[in-house]
């Protein structure tokens, strides 16, 4: 069936024609790798820098193409400059993607809040989950995004495989917990590997952030992939991120990369509202005993040495693992714990700072 569309879109695509030269987008060599899954198509248009805003009209021609195709619940077309593009007026021009190109996206959320670290495995998509779930709690309408796409985690901590469904060509977000949802992990299948390239990355960030149905929300927690690359500047460059936490647990190694992830917001003049200490102590589940296993209080150091806030310690418990893995939040599963107390306190904190605004430390840098 996937196969049919791909032939059905490409068919579709040979009536959509470059104004200036009168070639096909798939004639000039313009369309890039189309990928289907569940009736939702999404490909690139290769083009040059130069002509980026010029060609606007051309992608959107290539979208109503694309979904009236037999079998397309939706589509989504993006523009990039990766690769080098034959153009008539002679050689090839190589190109990159110009940055921040095009409206905000995500203009119905008040809030938006990264929440991110400088490597993996310190615990961000669990903190993510459970401050969002946390939110919500407070009586505020949270959407909850995993802008991880090579390692998408909701499903599994959300404890939902479900697909999603379209409505009048927008995707409808994963209710759960009282929360909207999207993730990659909702359209592909739990084993599949995604070796994208940074422009298919940015697309389906965008597709998420664009193409989702996700109404008037007071906030969205951004469920940040670790690292300082195409998706955190994809974040910062599209949508109007109000802050970033940053979470870190306490040995040396981790607070170095959590360091670097302070300072690339900086950068794109977002807001770092403070610092979370995760796996800051372990609690045997027999006895009780207390084990600074990573040390302890490196992040609140850090913090004070960066001169940012520190929002709170959360401990290395067996409970917060189990509940995760069942697909049940903490925060939810056993809430009058003291892990779910934490929890709800650093969200309050964060909320309380979004109200009332952060300045950012300086003007915006783009980069290119």
């Amino acid at each position: 069936m996937s196969e049919a569309i791909v032939e059905g879109v490409k068919r579709a695509l040979r009536a959509v024609r470059d104004p200036k030269t009168g070639q096909s987008v798939i004639e000039n060599g313009m369309v890039e790798t189309v990928s289907v899954r569940d009736g939702l198509v999404q490909f690139a248009l290769a083009v040059p820098r130069e002509r980026a805003r010029e060609l606007e009209s051309l992608r959107h021609a290539a979208e109503r193409a694309a979904a009236a195709v037999p079998g397309v619940i939706s589509a989504t077309v993006v523009m990039t400059a990766h690769r080098e593009v034959q153009t008539p007026a002679g050689p090839a021009t190589s190109t990159r993607p110009p940055p921040g190109q095009g409206q905000m996206l995500l203009p119905g959320v008040r809030k938006i809040v990264a929440v991110a670290s400088g490597k993996g495995g310190v615990g961000k998509s669990t903190t993510a989950v459970n401050l969002a779930v946390a939110l919500a709690a407070q009586g505020l309408r949270v959407g909850l995004l995993d802008a991880d796409i090579y390692g998408p985690s909701l499903p599994l901590m959300l404890g939902t495989q479900e697909k999603p469904r379209a409505v009048d060509n927008r995707i409808q977000p994963i209710a759960r917990w009282g929360l909207k949802a999207m993730s990659i992990g909702f359209l592909v299948e739990q084993e599949t590997a995604m070796i994208w390239r940074g422009p298919m990355v940015m697309g389906a960030l965008e597709q998420m952030m664009g193409q989702v149905d996700w109404g008037e929300l007071d906030v969205m927690v951004v469920d940040m992939p670790p690292g300082t690359g195409d998706a955190q500047l994809t974040m910062s460059q599209r949508v109007p991120l109000a802050g970033a936490v940053i979470v870190s647990t306490p040995q040396d190694m981790a607070l170095i990369d959590a360091r670097r992830g302070v300072k690339m917001f900086e950068k794109v003049n977002v807001p770092v509202l403070g610092l979370i200490e995760n796996m800051s102590f372990f609690c045997c589940p027999q006895c009780g005993h207390r084990s600074d296993i990573f040390g302890h209080g490196g992040a609140r150091a850090e913090a004070a040495r960066l001169g940012l806030d520190f929002l709170g310690e959360l401990p290395l418990k067996l409970s917060i693992r189990e509940t995760s893995d069942a697909g049940t939040p903490i925060v939810l599963a056993a809430p009058e714990s003291e892990e779910a107390g934490l929890y709800r306190a650093i969200a309050a904190r964060i909320w309380e700072k979004l109200e009332a605004g952060v300045a950012p430390a300086g003007p915006r840098i783009v980069m290119e």
